[in-house]
Formats: C-alpha cells, sequence, structure tokens
C-alpha cells in the first residue's frame, strides 16, 4: 500500500514537472523571437543618431474599475540604444496621477507596471504608436 502510495506521489511530481517545463520551454521560445525581431529591426534600419527618441508606443487601458473608456495610458519613448522613458497617466473621477520612469538598455531602472513594461517591448519591437494592451486584458 505503502509503495502504491509514492508510486502515484512520483508519478504526480514527475508530470508536474513536465509540464513546468513545457511552459518554460515556450516562454523561452517566445523571449528568443522577440529577441531576433529587435535584433532585424536594427539591423535593417538606416545608421543615425542612436540618442535621439526614435521609438514610440501608447499603451491605453482602464486602470480602475470605475473608470472605462481606456482612459489611462503608458507612453514609452526609447532611442537605439534602448533608453528613454515610460510616461503613465492613471485617470480616475476625481483626479489624474501622472507618473515618469527612467528607461536604460530596455528596462525599467525602477520596477515597471505590466502596461508600461507592455509599451516598452512594443516600442523596442516597432509595433507603432499605438498598441493593444494585452497586460491590461487580464484585469
Amino acid at each position: 500500500m505503502l509503495i502504491t502510495v509514492w508510486l502515484i506521489v512520483g508519478l504526480v511530481i514527475g508530470v508536474s514537472g513536465v509540464l513546468i517545463g513545457c511552459l518554460a520551454l515556450r516562454e523561452a521560445r517566445a523571449t528568443v523571437e522577440e529577441g531576433r525581431r529587435m535584433l532585424a529591426r536594427q539591423l535593417s534600419e538606416a545608421p543615425g543618431d542612436l540618442k535621439a527618441v526614435r521609438d514610440v508606443a501608447v499603451c491605453r487601458y482602464d486602470a480602475l474599475a470605475e473608470m472605462t473608456g481606456r482612459l489611462s495610458f503608458s507612453i514609452a519613448m526609447i532611442n537605439g540604444l534602448g533608453d528613454g522613458i515610460v510616461l503613465t497617466s492613471i485617470n480616475g473621477r476625481s483626479e489624474t496621477r501622472t507618473y515618469v520612469r527612467p528607461v536604460v538598455g530596455g528596462k525599467g531602472e525602477e520596477p515597471l507596471s505590466p502596461e508600461e513594461e507592455e509599451a516598452v517591448r512594443a516600442a523596442r519591437l516597432g509595433l507603432g504608436p499605438v498598441v493593444a494592451c494585452r497586460a491590461a486584458e487580464t484585469l
């Protein structure tokens, strides 16, 4: 009886490990593909001033349940080196709060919200000025 229980527990743990490994592999492949797209975009563009702002993306979303209409937004303004800022405006019924966070090498110097990360990612990939914000769809 004890051997059967241990066998079942071992099987469950093994299957769980395989599933977690498959999910991690899928995420790693997506990250590698994103890096390839960024590199291809950088190589295909004519050389210019790498410090000039060239990539801009706006991610609009509903930050608060009480306010609909996607009035809150995060704007990433990034140069060719991946440096720049993310400007975020959270709109509520009675007030609006605006924040700015520095970005260095494509990563926030301070922790970024999922919406801010989405705006930076979209800007780095050159997806255009207004992008669908995947992070906000999970709210």
